[in-house]
């Protein structure tokens, strides 16, 4: 797909006129048009739109593809895609994450959204229009190709999953007629559903490398991972729990030909785990771990909105990953050093538990906690965030960079942008679904093949993976390793709520949690934002979550 996307720009801009208001949908952009208008519209763009939407802005192509942007109302168009609004909305709220800049961000760093709040509704109007996309494939080629309308209906279920996951019960609807809201069971029910019936239909799991003809596509395991996912959130969606079925699909993911990367670049600079966040991550060993990659091409769908903004927004001009002086600048993008991400004081601590953070580079930090995932930078920066919206405060994370594994050199057409695919899904993932749902069916501990596993991705990290599977891992360490694993990978915020840990009482606490340094509570409704006000107004369907008011 790094051939396989491009197509998608060509037809874009006559697709949004179809998709800008449609009945699914009321976006940041009020000009109304009429879904039923009739549009010529490749099939084969419309495919590859499906796949698009997770991963660029708008219409454009070449040096910005954010230009033309399908969600209007921003200033800056590349705060628009999906990718960088799912990481805003999935983080920012969680032990793992701050952003010193304004835009709402600052309601998101202490979980004090509400129905008006701009990401809220952004995110929200992104998916539904993600949806839209896919329905209206469906409708004009969901009889041409089945592997091709089994993706695509993929692709409908994993956004559908992401807005139950953030907003609870939701629209939804099949066709591109105005939708009825269903609850986070029925919808829950409907996916299970959707993704057993859509698997035989799907290409074998195999990993694939960008010189593959149908890399970025998804496979079947793909589809186990998302059903391991939804069984393992299955008490939060449901009120029962499916432990022993997240476990069964998460082994079909670890039993499958992707594997978990541990293999470091041949030049011995970048450790396995580096590799998967690299900007040559789909031509390296590090490919083998990625089941679900937003592809990026940097002259060809260049976007602040995806990698480059997890690369740029973690980065000042003073932080060097690369321990080679480097002409394109300190994360191998020249000139994009706007630091206004940071991890929070808590999420450090997981990887120094009892001993003393140092103030030293990226390459040193790794060294110091004894865990190659630990790829912070903490030289001439504080540790304390005492103003959260000062960009100077807290240490940097160097997790995503744009060097070339091989030649620690740049990997890009255009050196302003990412030529990393974002990691969207990937094998780490099924190890820790097995074990957290193994401890559950375990009392509280894993059992002999799951405490393996985490030592396995603690052994990758060169941690110590000494674990006697005797003695297992709790559930409260597996949720610390979920952080260790997955920082800043927009995964957190369903983690924290899985566990009992992000709204209500929790008795767990964090830096800055709810707007405050020392940190506190707030209210369980959190735990769900709320369906926005302008979906509400334009869809009587529609009734708010619990605990907001409009």
């Amino acid at each position: 797909m790094k051939r396989y996307i491009k197509s998608a720009l060509a037809p874009a801009a006559a697709l949004l006129i179809s998709l800008a208001s449609t009945s699914c949908l009321n976006d940041l952009d009020k000009e109304p048009i009429s879904p039923k208008i009739d549009l010529e519209v490749s099939n084969d763009g419309l495919f590859n739109k499906c796949y698009a939407n997770f991963g660029i802005s708008g219409n454009g192509s070449g040096s910005n593809s954010d230009d033309d942007p399908d969600v209007k109302g921003f200033d800056d168009p590349g705060m628009t895609g999906l990718a960088r609004a799912m990481w805003n909305i999935n983080e920012l709220p969680t032990d793992e994450a701050t952003c010193s800049w304004g835009d709402g961000l600052q309601e998101l760093n202490s979980a004090t959204y509400d129905p008006s709040h701009p990401w809220v509704k952004l995110y929200y109007t992104r998916l539904t229009l993600g949806i839209t996309t896919c329905n209206q494939y469906l409708q004009m080629a969901g009889s041409d190709d089945v592997t091709r309308t089994a993706e695509v209906r993929f692709l409908r279920a994993m956004q559908y999953f992401l807005l139950m996951d953030a907003y609870g019960n939701v629209p939804f609807t099949e066709t591109l007629e105005k939708p009825t809201q269903k609850s986070r069971q029925e919808m829950y029910e409907w996916l299970v559903g959707e993704l057993k019936a859509i698997e035989p239909n799907l290409m074998d799991a195999q990993p694939k490398k960008s010189t593959d003809a149908n890399y970025g596509r998804i496979d079947k395991a793909a589809c186990w991972l998302l059903l391991s996912r939804l069984y393992l959130n299955a008490e939060v969606y449901t009120g029962t729990a499916h432990w022993q079925e997240a476990k069964d699909y998460a082994d079909k993911v670890i039993k499958s030909r992707y594997r978990l990367n541990t293999t470091g670049s041949s030049n011995g600079k970048w450790s396995a785990y580096q590799m998967v966040f690299m900007g040559d991550n789909m031509e390296t060993s590090a490919a083998n771990e990625i089941l679900f990659p937003i592809v990026n091409i940097s002259g060809k769908t260049a976007s602040y909105g995806n990698s480059l903004f997890l690369i740029a927004a973690c980065f000042d001009s003073n932080m060097h990953a690369n321990t080679d002086e480097d002409p394109n600048g300190s994360n191998g993008c020249t000139g994009q050093n706007w630091i206004g991400l940071h991890p929070r004081v808590s999420l450090i601590k997981k990887f120094f538990e009892g001993k003393d953070i140092p103030n030293v580079s990226s390459k040193e930090m790794t060294t110091a906690a004894n865990d190659d995932r630990a790829i912070f930078w903490g030289e001439d920066r504080p540790l304390e965030i005492s103003n959260i919206t000062k960009s100077a405060d807290g240490f940097g994370v160097a997790k995503f960079i744009n060097y070339n594994a091989e030649a620690s050199s740049p990997a890009h057409v255009d050196s302003k942008f990412a030529d990393m695919d974002w990691p969207f899904m990937r094998v780490a993932e099924a190890y820790l679904n097995y074990a957290e749902a193994d401890a559950h069916l375990n009392g509280n501990k894993t059992s002999g093949e799951a405490t393996r596993l985490v030592n396995d991705l603690r052994a990758r990290a060169n941690a110590d993976a000494s674990r006697d599977v005797t003695q297992g891992y709790s559930l409260d360490e597996l949720c610390d390793e979920w952080a260790r694993e997955f920082y800043f990978e927009g995964m957190r915020r369903t983690t924290l709520v899985r566990f009992g840990k992000f709204g209500g009482n929790t008795g767990y606490n964090w830096d800055w949690k709810g707007g405050v340094k020392e940190g506190k509570d707030f209210d369980a409704h959190f735990n769900v934002y709320p369906v926005p006000l302008t979906q509400l107004q334009s869809n009587s369907n529609l009734t708010q979550n619990p605990g907001y008011t409009n």
